[in-house]
């Protein structure tokens, strides 16, 4: 789906919520089954949200900004707010509005607006200047020659690409942790750390000659130290380790050319001795003395699992395996729970920095996503998992992160999310890449889902597609209390502040309204008011999250209950007749969703590894509602001679043996030829001018397929089979089975068929439709 695509479903403010109109009690919240629920994207960029140069009114009550949906008293210069009904007064400098001369925040469609003013400032001071952005590099040598070159030259390359003030460190780990000291390029030195044990903070500042007494303010001498110092950074000892990446390009070139792999023996049935959890302690210590508070980022290349030291998640022996999903189910892995602890600690360490940790993992095996998943996810960063550094998955992927232009990912650093509600609505928690703040205010529910106990959350690293699900609750348990009789409309406020790209502090604020509506009279307007897509991806989210904090949780049992509520409560038909059941279209594809996600890598993790599992619900947490609903159902287009590429359905049946399909389930694109147009395309018809028709044929596809994979991050994996082949269990595993083994013989000759036990939709539906019109 292209950006311009899912703009036109956002709108400008990028919020879309499971239900757009809502009830007034928590009594009727709770018989709507779909929770009350708003899928946010805090910086999307969008053409038409203004900039303005000066710093927000704020509620003297209850901090909220001003914004469109404020009543205004043009004679008296007083706004209303609409959260909590504060008359405020203007300040002086908008003397001049009037209902026809409006201030850009008071618009009406300006729902959404930027400043370039973060925090009150003296308007005609100069602005302090922008911190440049930090990327501290942790590699891993433990690997063979062939991914060390790999890995080398993606890192190169990304320099390369870094803007010329950006600051570059270099840290390399495999049985011991080195740092790479980058100011001195004639004499290379590193400080090296053991791999065993946990080192503390001040005894990494000690050894790198950054501790108190190395840390007392330099005194400025030109050069970047000075600018530091201006900066308010600490001067002294960063140049050693941190430099502008103009200055160090050339060093750190040599430092890798001359970079070996672990040169430590590995005796023969044996891990290599590989410390990750000591590296990143020592990058997170480095980067706290000398820029805490300022957007830095620890990119973290990791080539297999961690053996040693805090953060290990399996002996050396290799004849122990990497533990599984059984294993964790049944209390078996000994190593997990205290690497989760470990990352645990490692992500307030990094919280309370402000600084992010991106993890690019590539291996056959493990190599710990599961236990670094708290870290990566409570920071904001990226995570990619490939099989190879040689993999376009890694090498296309990695290059994104430092790319300008259209392709960039909008990096930004630092960001804080408020969010202000109409009284009677409390906020639950959020799902996605933040961290609570523990803020607890008058908005924070009681019931915690994901990261609450609070209306306030860190984001230290975000980009322009990072999404976050905010769930809400009502405390208003009968209709006689609610404001929803004094005022028809509820009112919803977000406002991010973050570090942009080129180092400065924006705020950007989003004001949406909704309307209250009596559901105990009708439920007409609710439903006209449900977002299916949304509903889904809010399902499967709060489905993940449960499925690793509630134990022996049955995550296809409660979706299943959820539906049937769901369809019992809004479907049409006649107690106990199956036939006389039909849906609602607002809310007719949500079963089909809910069929897709029970059998996807969310709930079935049968036959992924706990890394896998991680980096699917990572991804799936942190994209928006249009790519989160392709990971759940995917989409399937079809190319033939007699028609244009048209959208098919997600079944066996679509399957022909002379088209192609083309497969997006957003992890992986798959081209499949039918068995005569393999048999066409093996014969080399496509090279003959007469059939110039079919080389255009073979080549649709594939130009569709790199639209897709150079819009996306990170890049899908490009799979291209045929029918019959053993690649092609890559689409017929995303596939509806409405053709098995069971019932081939009603098939029509030559269609094919899936070997699975698992239900299709139809027979879904039907059970659907039976539970539902129960008395």
């Amino acid at each position: 789906m292209t950006e311009m695509a899912s703009t036109d479903i956002d709108g400008i403010d990028g919020v879309r919520m499971t239900w757009n109109a809502w009830p007034r009690t928590k009594v009727e919240a709770s018989k709507c089954v779909i929770p009350l629920a708003a899928v946010i994207s805090p910086i999307r960029p969008h053409p038409e949200i203004a900039t303005l140069d000066y710093y927000p009114l704020r509620c003297k009550t209850c901090a909220a900004i001003l914004n469109p949906f404020c009543r205004v008293d043009f004679t008296a210069m007083i706004w209303i707010c609409p959260f909590c009904f504060q008359r405020n007064h203007f300040p002086p400098q908008y003397v001049g509005i009037s209902d026809t001369n409006l201030p850009g925040e008071l618009f009406p469609s300006y729902t959404t607006i930027q400043y370039s003013r973060a925090l009150p400032t003296n308007p005609n001071a100069p602005d302090p200047p922008s911190p440049p952005p930090v990327f501290l590099f942790v590699l891993d040598t433990c690997m063979i020659d062939e991914e060390m070159e790999f890995v080398k030259s993606a890192l190169k390359r990304a320099i390369g690409l870094l803007p010329d003030n950006a600051l570059v460190g270099f840290v390399s780990f495999g049985t011991q942790v080195q740092v790479h000291e980058l100011g001195f390029s004639d004499m290379t030195k590193v400080y090296v750390f053991r791999g065993t044990k946990e080192i503390s903070k001040e005894q990494i500042l000690e050894q790198l000659g950054l501790g108190v007494a190395a840390r007392r303010p330099a005194v400025a001498t030109g050069g970047f130290q000075a600018k530091v110092v201006q900066n308010g950074l600490p001067g002294l000892g960063i140049s050693r380790f941190l430099l502008p990446a103009s200055d160090c390009e050339y060093t750190l070139n040599s430092v890798l050319d001359e970079l070996q792999t672990d040169q430590w023996p590995v005796p023969p049935g044996s891990r290599a001795s590989r410390c990750i959890g000591v590296a990143l302690s020592v990058a997170a210590g480095l980067l706290g003395a000398c820029l805490p508070g300022t957007g830095a980022r620890i990119i973290a290349l990791v080539g297999g699992p961690c053996t040693e030291g805090p953060g290990s998640i399996i002996s050396k022996d290799l004849s122990d395996p990497v533990r599984s999903h059984k294993d964790l189910d049944k209390d078996a892995a000994p190593y997990f729970k205290k690497a989760v602890k470990f990352y645990d600690s490692l992500a307030k360490q990094l919280v309370s920095q402000g600084h992010v940790l991106d993890v690019f993992a590539s291996a056959l095996d493990q190599v710990g996503v599961a236990e670094m998943k708290v870290a990566i996810e409570k920071t904001g960063g990226l995570v990619v998992l490939s099989e190879s550094f040689g993999h376009s998955v890694f090498k296309d992927s990695f290059k994104r992160v430092f790319e300008e232009g259209e392709k960039s990912l909008g990096l930004c650093f630092n960001g804080t999310l408020e969010i202000n509600c109409s009284k009677d609505i409390k906020i639950q928690g959020i799902i996605g890449p933040c961290t609570s703040l523990e803020k607890k205010g008058p908005a924070a529910a009681d019931t915690v889902v994901g990261e609450g106990n609070t209306a306030e959350w860190k984001m230290c690293g975000l980009d322009k597609s990072t999404s976050l699900t905010v769930f809400f609750d009502l405390s208003a348990s009968d209709r006689s209390n609610t404001l929803g009789t004094v005022n028809p409309q509820l009112y919803l406020q977000f406002i991010t502040r973050y570090q942009n790209t080129n180092g400065r502090m924006m705020l950007r604020v989003t004001t949406v309204t909704r309307a209250w509506i009596d559901t105990a009279v009708s439920t007409e307007e609710l439903i006209h008011g449900f977002d299916q897509e949304t509903a889904a991806v809010v399902m499967a989210r709060k489905t993940s999250l449960k499925m690793e904090t509630e134990e022996s949780f049955d995550a296809t049992r409660w979706l299943d209950r959820t539906l049937i509520r769901l369809c019992a409560k809004f479907g049409d038909y006649r107690k106990d007749d199956p036939s006389s059941f039909t849906l609602h279209p607002c809310i007719s594809l949500f079963p089909q969703f809910m069929f897709n996600l029970r059998r996807s890598q969310f709930v079935q993790v049968f036959n992924n590894s706990p890394d896998e599992t991680a980096y699917f619900r990572m991804l799936l947490n942190r994209e928006n509602v249009t790519n989160a609903v392709v990971m759940i159902q995917p989409s399937l287009m079809a190319y033939s001679f007699n028609s244009l590429p048209r959208p098919v359905m997600l079944d066996v049946a679509s399957i022909a043996a002379d088209q192609i399909l083309l497969l997006d389930s957003y992890f992986s694109v798959v081209i499949f030829h039918g068995m005569t147009i393999a048999q066409w395309r093996n014969m080399g018809y496509q090279n003959q001018p007469e059939h110039q028709a079919f080389a255009q044929l073979l080549q649709a596809p594939q130009g569709d397929a790199q639209v897709i994979i150079q819009e996306r991050f990170p890049v899908p994996r490009l799979v291209v089979c045929d029918q019959h082949g053993s690649q092609a269990r890559f689409l017929l595993a995303k596939l509806n089975p409405s053709a098995t083994y069971n019932n081939a013989h009603e098939m029509a000759a030559g269609s094919d068929i899936i070997f699975t036990d698992d239900v299709s939709l139809q027979v879904f539906f039907e059970h659907l439709q039976r539970l539902a019109v129960q008395s």
